[in-house]
């Protein structure tokens, strides 16, 4: 759950640390502006975590079942864009995560 936090997070931090950046362009000066940008840090820093936390769970956990499990990312993520993006998720959306929850409790047993 907690590599699943990082990953959820990590992608939270980096769409605001790309908005304060402005309009995305292949130069020099965005790339430095995300460079100085804390959000955008963070999220490095998430993933740097996530990955160190994924490399434990590969090392002692099934893979078959372990990697599945991250999908319980994109739960997460459903609820981050309701709390910090205020977005509106259509039913087909919610039976998505649904069937997601019910694979994972599945692949648990």
């Amino acid at each position: 759950m907690l590599q699943c936090m990082l990953l959820s997070g990590g992608q939270v931090l980096m769409k605001y640390g790309l908005t304060k950046a402005g309009d995305f362009s292949m130069s020099l000066s965005y790339f430095q502006r995300l460079l100085i940008n804390w959000q955008f840090i963070c999220c490095g820093l998430c993933y740097g975590a996530g990955s160190i936390l994924w490399m434990y769970i590969i090392k002692h956990f099934p893979f078959s079942m372990a990697y599945p499990m991250v999908s319980l990312s994109y739960v997460m993520g459903i609820f981050a864009a309701i709390i910090f993006f205020h977005e509106q998720i259509p039913m087909t959306r919610w039976i998505g995560v649904f069937m997601i929850l019910t694979g994972c409790v599945l692949i648990a047993k």
